[in-house]
């Protein structure tokens, strides 16, 4: 597999941290010198290694911004 370079714009927030130290965070990142997308996925300390993620587009983050808020409400009337 051919290199490829990324470049981390934004940290936005760590979603969780698994006990081996990596973290799921959710970044803005640019994939080979290209617009940054937002990012979801596991990271090693010092983002020097990474696991398999997600990428979005804005028009795609603005989506499951709405199915996460719906999703939320119906966990709050069931409590």
């Amino acid at each position: 597999m051919a290199d490829f370079k990324y470049e981390i714009i934004n940290e936005i927030g760590v979603i969780s941290e698994g006990r081996s130290g990596w973290k799921k965070e959710f970044n803005r990142i640019s994939w080979s010198g290209n617009e940054p997308k937002y990012d979801i996925r596991d990271w090693s300390e010092g983002h020097e290694k990474m696991g398999k993620g997600i990428t979005l587009t804005e028009d795609e983050i603005r989506s499951l911004y709405k199915i996460l808020d719906e999703e939320i409400k119906l966990l709050d009337n069931n409590k």
